[in-house]
């Protein structure tokens, strides 16, 4: 029972909301019952969640609940039921705690809107389409919540439906989303071919049995679980946001502030990463695709991260954040370090939520500005959010002191990351690393120039909104509170169980083990603490002396210059932040230049994001929309309405209007055409006679 709560108590807050419109038990609702309940029902399943979180995590009480029989055709069985292991214990705890914070922000975000229970009702949905998804015990059931999370995405995005802007970037999420179910759903077909089941623990029971086996495909073979890992990845990088199909996820700012902290933070986008972790078992046997993966992550985070350097828009900063916090993410799981990947998802919910939250309580503050360039100097006017802000920004860019156990949720995940990529031992996993460290200091860079744009130097905007700005209200700074406990705390409580076998946290959720290709030491503990790298049982190399032994000697297993390049990194985009934003004129003179100089090319190209989105219109948007035409134009308008309502239906349409005209109504008329009918008829006869 506890589960059932947990899942449905968002669906049916969902459904009481969503029915507000009309009379529910008897009684029209208001919007703050529809908002009370929706919130309440959150706030169970999030308290509920934790509770899960320590009896699966920390007792090891893992269990398959059966919901009811679902689907059984033949061969193909999927009954909808839960299956509770750490690994969705952690996705419930992340979903839900965050989606809660979120539906209380919202009474104070929202509270001019003239929609309130709508909009709570499709943040429900999105929850429960989300619980669905993480509690799935196959695949039929993770699709069905994925398919879920896509619509209510739509109604999110969209929500705004009178802004053309707004329904144009709903309709590019679902089209780009629909791309990366494509295969997504070949993948669970293929699942289902080769393994006869969709079940998570038949699959990955037999993934052993099938290494060997070969698939023919136009006149091709290609290996099995090859052709599956890469089919679900592609559904992943739909969903998260990956490179070639990432250009949904800045459009997505044009739904509600809220809107954005779930989708970008906690939901959505962490459906892929959730997805290949789930899946680990197969991507295990497919180093060809994991390697991919890692490459993958990698220059997604590097690009989403260049892109983020120079926007303006303060929630595109952060969106384009979180697609290059993804690609972290993912070059962790493919290098086999899923337990890094999974820590950084659930530390990363804290603080881009946090970041998310704070700029809308800036953008309510301003009146509805979002435009940085247009701020400055605000941080007195909201000093709550401002400190809120900074501890947001600490987090994300990882702030810490290298070889110990002090510094903020970021340290402690996206460093385990990069050391994981460093251990990887393969040419993508160099590159990961690599790329992770200058991921590092653009990230350091862009968070701490929105930062100073937004709440440092002079105000450049409108007067009369500086004047009218203020603190956001207990219900919107109540969350922000919440969450910068997360992003201070979350790496340091939690490091220990997610990186570590320290009470063999994972339990059999993720296989942690050394691999062909991953990152695990024998004993599935990769990082083990700092002040005992010196009696280490795997530590027998030679000690160096001087600055050498300070960069080269170990420690938990590393050089200790692996640990101090992304600590360097971030201090180091700091300062070039400082240096840029903060000094003399500081942001004033860099718009101003930019407003003179047209920024320059490499500017522009950052700017414009590469014009990724200008080749799509140049290439596919074109072709499509001729195809499109072509068949709009010459087979329904020239060769089906030509044939159809145009030609024979216009040809007899046309002589029954002739004929009609012979109606006229007079008696002579119809005797002079019985007359020659009837000489019609007698000449017809005699010709027969003669014939």
């Amino acid at each position: 029972m506890l589960y059932h709560i947990i899942v449905f108590a968002p669906l049916i807050g969902a459904i009481i909301a969503g029915m507000t419109g009309t009379r529910f038990m008897g009684a029209k609702l208001g919007d703050k019952p529809s908002m009370a309940i929706t919130t309440g029902l959150l706030f169970v399943s999030a308290i509920l969640s934790w509770y899960a979180f320590i009896q699966v995590g920390f007792n090891h009480n893992e269990q398959d609940i059966t919901v009811l029989r679902w689907m059984d055709v033949g061969g193909m069985k999927a009954n909808w039921a839960f299956q509770i292991d750490t690994l969705t214990a952690v996705m419930l705890v992340v979903v839900n705690s965050v989606s809660a914070l979120v539906h209380l922000y919202s009474w104070g975000y929202m509270s001019d809107d003239h929609y309130k229970p709508r909009f709570f009702a499709y943040l429900s949905l999105f929850t429960f389409a989300m619980l669905m998804l993480v509690t799935s015990d196959n695949f039929i059931q993770l699709f069905f919540g994925w398919e879920g999370v896509g619509l209510a995405s739509y109604l999110l995005i969209g929500y705004y439906y009178k802004k053309p802007s707004a329904n144009a970037a709903a309709i590019k999420a679902f089209v780009t989303n629909r791309v990366g179910d494509v295969g997504l759903a070949l993948g669970v077909m293929t699942i289902f071919l080769v393994f006869g089941s969709v079940k998570f623990d038949t699959v990955f029971a037999a993934v052993g049995d099938k290494t060997d086996l070969m698939l023919p495909f136009l006149g091709m073979e290609f290996h099995a679980i090859e052709l599956i890992a890469a089919l679900l990845f592609i559904g992943a990088m739909g969903k998260s946001a990956q490179f070639v199909l990432h250009v949904w996820l800045p459009d997505a700012m044009e739904g509600p502030t809220p809107v954005s902290a779930l989708i970008h933070a906690a939901t959505m986008v962490t459906a892929g990463v959730f997805l290949v972790c789930r899946a680990a078992p197969i991507y295990e046997l497919a180093p060809v695709t994991s390697g991919f993966i890692t490459a993958m992550g990698a220059f997604t985070a590097l690009f989403a991260a260049s892109v983020a350097l120079v926007q303006n828009d303060i929630k595109r900063v952060i969106a384009y954040s979180t697609c290059s916090q993804l690609g972290y993410m993912f070059f962790a799981a493919g290098v086999g370090a899923y337990n890094a990947a999974m820590f950084h998802l659930f530390t990363h919910a804290f603080f881009k939520a946090l970041l998310f939250l704070c700029a809308g309580s800036v953008i309510h503050a301003m009146h509805h500005e979002q435009d940085m360039r247009k701020m400055g100097g605000i941080r007195h006017k909201v000093p709550l959010t401002y400190a809120a802000m900074i501890i947001g920004t600490l987090a994300i860019t990882g702030i810490g002191i290298p070889g110990t156990k002090i510094g903020f949720a970021g340290f402690f995940s996206k460093d385990a990351i990069i050391e994981a990529a460093y251990a990887g031992g393969t040419n993508a996993a160099a590159f990961a690393f690599v790329v992770g460290i200058i991921a590092a200091l653009m990230t350091s860079f862009y968070s701490w120039r929105l930062i100073f744009m937004t709440f440092h130097g002079e105000y450049r905007g409108d007067k009369h909104t500086l004047d009218h700005a203020h603190e956001s209200p207990l219900n919107m700074t109540i969350p922000l509170g919440l969450l910068s406990i997360g992003a201070v705390f979350a790496g340091f409580v939690f490091y220990k169980y997610f990186m570590s076998n320290y009470g063999d946290f994972w339990h059999g959720a993720l296989p942690v083990h050394a691999g062909e290709h991953h990152a695990m030491m024998a004993d599935g503990n990769l990082y083990a603490a700092a002040e005992t790298a010196a009696s280490d049982a795997h530590h027998d190399d030679v000690r160096y002396t001087g600055i050498k032994g300070f960069f080269f000697n170990k420690v938990h297993g590393f050089p200790f210059w692996v640990l101090l390049a992304p600590f360097v990194a971030s201090i180091s985009g700091l300062v070039i932040a400082l240096a840029m934003y903060m000094r003399g004129e500081g942001a004033t003179k860099h718009i101003r230049e930019v407003k003179e100089t047209g920024g320059g090319p490499l500017y522009n190209f950052l700017l414009n994001k590469w014009y990724i989105d200008e080749l799509y219109d140049a290439t596919i948007v074109r072709a499509v929309r001729w195809l499109g035409d072509m068949f709009w134009k010459i087979g329904d308008q020239k060769i089906i309405d030509g044939f159809g309502p145009n030609g024979v239906a216009a040809f007899a349409a046309g002589t029954a209007k002739r004929l009609s005209k012979i109606q006229s109504g007079q008696l002579y008329h119809y005797a002079f055409i019985m007359l020659i009918g009837v000489v019609g008829i007698i000449a017809f006869v005699f010709a027969g006679m003669g014939g």
